[in-house]
């Protein structure tokens, strides 16, 4: 199967990079289901990267009912390190406008009907997680955003709601209130299982809309046809981002994200079944016999 190191999950309205050279398109079979899509193979100015559609293509799949741990899981199999997510969220502030873009630094989860860790069922792991995205992979986006001349804001806290309906006036307020800059709903569990598979993860946030905490009569609430719409133009600007950026991406990660599992795992060895040790082998082999 042909490999790539960097890895690129397109959010809505993105479906296909435009310039990458198609190697191969496959779908690797994986523990847990099939990815959302097919996986592009190709060559992006130079540079080896793997693409997948989070909702794919035709955009078909909720929020919730994207197969996260399948998609990431079938990433690392393809020997993705480093992945560039594109989401689109809401502002809930003033000064982060649409068709803003968002490196954030922060996230806070207010899911609650998905699987967010590959372990469990008699094996755990307690992954480091107080920084939630890669610092070395958002700087680089940052400075390709800047290269690109996108107004873009490096630093930010995320909320990733359920969905898929938006939020009502009451929750966007009190998400104001606990200091969110933005809101989304695939941030997580996708950030949280990057770090499992020791993998770099960060986001080129893509502003649509103001969410629905300003008060009436100054902005429409937010409908799906504007976050459309908004997309469009961003999508553009990520593109441009994207192949600006892979040629700068470390190969040599010095980052934390490389090791997070070294100090995780804290079940006995000899208590971990054969069957988790098959189904995880790809992210623990090295930390467990």
């Amino acid at each position: 199967m042909p490999g790539a190191r960097i890895g690129v999950i397109g959010g809505t309205g993105l479906y296909q990079i435009e310039g990458m050279k198609l190697f191969q398109e496959v779908r690797p079979k994986t523990p847990f289901g099939d990815p959302s899509d097919v996986i592009v193979i190709g060559e992006l100015d130079g540079h080896n990267i793997a693409f997948l559609p989070r909702h794919g293509r035709g955009h078909v799949l909720l929020p919730t009912e994207v197969p996260y741990r399948a998609n990431i899981y079938a990433l690392k199999l393809l020997g993705v390190e480093q992945i560039i997510a594109i989401n689109s969220c809401g502002s809930l502030k003033d000064t982060v406008k649409p068709g803003d873009l968002v490196i954030p630094d922060q996230i806070i989860d207010r899911t609650r009907s998905r699987t967010s860790t590959f372990f469990g069922n008699g094996l755990v792991a307690h992954i480091p997680f107080s920084e939630p995205f890669c610092p070395v992979l958002s700087e680089v986006l940052y400075d390709a955003a800047k290269a690109v001349g996108a107004r873009v804001h490096l630093g930010g806290t995320c909320i990733v709601m359920e969905g898929p309906a938006f939020s009502t006036v009451a929750e966007s307020r009190l998400y104001k209130t606990w200091g969110g800059d933005i809101i989304n709903m695939t941030m997580l569990p996708e950030a949280k299982l990057a770090r499992e598979a020791e993998m770099c993860y960060s986001s080129i946030a893509c502003v649509t809309d103001y969410d629905a905490w300003r008060q009436k009569g100054t902005f429409e609430p937010v409908r799906a046809d504007m976050v459309v719409t908004v997309m469009h133009g961003n999508i553009s600007t990520a593109k441009q981002i994207i192949k600006k950026a892979v040629g700068k991406v470390p190969g040599d990660r010095k980052c934390e994200c490389r090791e997070a599992l070294k100090t995780a795992i804290i079940t006995d060895s000899y208590k971990i079944s054969r069957s988790a040790k098959k189904d995880l082998g790809l992210l623990i082999s090295k930390y467990v016999g």
